[in-house]
């Protein structure tokens, strides 16, 4: 789609930082942003997407990687905020066009990462990292700092070249009281606003609830009522990386005399490596296997399965259609123990109802505290503004709403004159705005089709289902290849922090149009704080 409003590609002028958001905007998914200085590229995440009802025969949505299937060799590493699907799913896709680009990441996520790559049959450059650690990858300092999320070892990173320095938090929020007792780093996240911010990219999921989210704390008496009640077997759905829920239900099956058994490949492969790695600690004598079930009463048994989206192939939806070795009935209580990703309520209220046709109890959030969301709040949000006084602001993260929400948070803050105006002193050289459009859209892999040869081949059998080799989107033929591009979309790419030795140009203040890219920013009016 043209856009007449957005002005056509220009060459970056010569000591500008752009920032081209890939995906992320306009949707839960598909995380990934570039950030494009002095030649080279540094690219933040690179997350999937999952299919929809409509989309049958797609296993994930994955980034349009087009804008810079060209300029690959630019690339000098790839920054990893955290360990969830819809911020690493899509390495392995990038990798296949240039297997050796360095990924830096903290130590969980490198090794949910790694776990991947082995089933792409590939041998990441990877590079751990602590929090508070410091890297010079090319013209790009990068700044490490822990923060809360719904998985351990999640980081915002903060990004400093000649033009300025972004702060970007990935997904986060604010928990005073978390499990592992690793808190947000508001210290420093005061101290980089101390310094100046000029840019702040800021996680937008919540941003239209008030307020701040529970602590995980909160939701232990919940549980401990649910198993207390329980008569037969407890089954809890979560997402095969919410290693701090899973740890709570351990705790609780611990507590009220139950052995648990992990079902599902992904669930299963991640608790050994969350535990292996000290993030998940299991009593000895708790853990079973899933065939040793059959053995236990009802009242003894806790199984922790997939399947909390609904997804049709997850264990717990193959439970709720009757097409799994493991059955339901009226003893049985089903706890639900995560957030609803939007898209997915049909499939979650189908698995309920099956369920409850089944006679199970369903305890689910829309009717306990058994899920808190691992994503600041309104609150948490005018927090971290108040901390980082950052000059402008991109909201990530987020369909369009929560964008807008967002914005609507940080306008508040930029009421505060003394504020802006001590910022405006420290950098007053960095106009951003939506400077080009840049064609991109969403390209679906289906791991069932065809390959071709592995680029290293494996002598041993694959246990897992090999993912469709991508191409280069930019020029494959939807018909040659099983990955496609399926929309012909526009990203806004917000380019900011002029040289600091001509005038600031004058941002454009265009309305982006209702057909403009789901990752285009919410307005080019950029909050100023």
């Amino acid at each position: 789609m043209q856009h007449d409003e957005i002005p056509s590609p220009a060459p970056l002028k010569e000591g500008a930082l752009r920032v081209l958001p890939i995906g992320g905007l306009g949707e839960i998914g598909r995380n990934m942003a570039v950030f494009d200085f002095d030649g080279s590229l540094l690219i933040v995440d690179c997350g999937v997407l999952f299919p929809e009802e409509s989309q049958p025969g797609v296993d994930l949505i994955l980034p349009d990687f087009s804008p810079i299937s060209e300029r690959l060799a630019d690339v000098e590493a790839i920054i990893l905020t955290h360990g969830h699907e819809d911020h690493i799913g899509a390495v392995p896709y990038l990798l296949r066009m240039r297997p050796d680009v360095p990924i830096y990441g903290s130590r969980l996520t490198l090794a949910f990462l790694k776990a991947k790559t082995t089933e792409h049959r590939l041998s990441p450059d990877l590079h751990e990292v602590s929090d508070g650690e410091q890297v010079q990858v090319g013209p790009f300092g990068v700044e490490f700092l822990a923060v809360n999320h719904s998985i351990p070892d999640a980081m915002a990173v903060a990004i400093t070249t000649d033009a300025g320095r972004v702060l970007h938090t990935g997904d986060f929020k604010v928990d005073q009281l978390p499990l592992d007792g690793r808190v947000t780093d508001l210290n420093g996240f005061a101290r980089l606003g101390d310094e100046g911010v000029d840019l702040l990219m800021i996680d937008s999921t919540n941003a239209e609830v008030p307020g701040f989210i529970p602590s995980e704390r909160d939701i232990m008496p919940v549980l401990d009522s649910v198993f207390a009640k329980a008569r037969g077997r407890v089954i809890v759905a979560s997402f095969a990386s919410h290693v701090h829920r899973i740890q709570q239900i351990i705790d609780m099956a611990v507590e009220h005399r139950r052995k648990i058994a992990f079902v599902g490949r992904s669930m299963v492969r991640n608790m050994h490596i969350a535990r292996d790695l000290g993030f998940l600690s299991i009593p000895e004598g708790t853990l079973v296997s899933a065939d040793d079930l059959a053995d236990l009463p009802d009242d003894k048994a806790v199984l922790i399965c997939t399947g909390s989206q609904g997804e049709p192939m997850a264990v717990l939806s193959r439970i709720a259609n009757r097409d799994h070795a493991i059955s339901v009935g009226p003893s049985d209580t089903v706890v639900l123990a995560s957030s609803l990703i939007p898209g997915n309520e049909n499939a979650v209220n189908r698995v309920i109802n099956g369920l409850t046709k089944l006679g199970a109890s369903v305890v689910h959030k829309g009717n306990a505290l058994v899920h808190v969301s691992g994503h600041a709040s309104a609150g948490e949000l005018r927090f971290v503004y108040n901390l980082v006084k950052p000059r402008f602001v991109m909201p990530v993260h987020g369909e369009w709403r929560h964008l807008v929400a967002n914005a609507a948070v940080a306008h508040q803050k930029a009421s505060t004159e003394a504020m802006h105006q001590q910022q405006a002193r420290q950098l007053n050289q960095s106009v951003p705005g939506i400077s080009q459009a840049i064609p991109t859209g969403h390209a679906q892999a289906n791991a069932a089709a065809s390959l071709p040869p592995s680029p290293e081949p494996d002598p041993s059998p694959p246990i897992f289902r090999e993912p469709a080799q991508i191409p280069d989107v930019s020029t494959a033929s939807p018909e040659a290849v099983p990955v496609q591009i399926i929309d012909a979309e526009v990203t806004g790419d917000a380019r900011w922090v002029s040289p600091k030795n001509e005038p600031p140009p004058t941002p454009p203040v265009r309305p982006v149009s209702k057909g403009a890219s789901e990752t285009a920013l919410p307005s080019p009016n950029v909050p100023q704080l």
